[in-house]
């Protein structure tokens, strides 16, 4: 039950690199299951490739991290 209360203050959090792969300082990265995989430039790249991600293998957790402001936003898939 405290992990689930953890889990959720983490979106108010700065993003922290688990992967042990230095965050980038600008731009956006598309983190998977706590991992960088790809680098952007763009906020739209990022989003687009997150979300065929998310389409492809919706069992991953999927977050874009913004370099800017420090922070990951989850992915989800739209509900039909």
């Amino acid at each position: 039950m405290l992990k689930s209360a953890q889990e959720k203050s983490v979106h108010n959090k700065p993003a922290q690199d688990k992967s042990g792969k230095d965050l980038p300082l600008t731009g956006y990265a598309v983190v998977v299951d706590g991992q960088i995989k790809t680098e952007f430039k763009t906020k739209e790249g990022a989003h687009n490739g997150a979300h065929d991600l998310k389409r492809r293998f919706p069992m991953l957790q999927i977050k874009v991290y913004d370099a800017e402001t420090r922070q990951t936003h989850d992915i989800e898939l739209a509900r039909a």
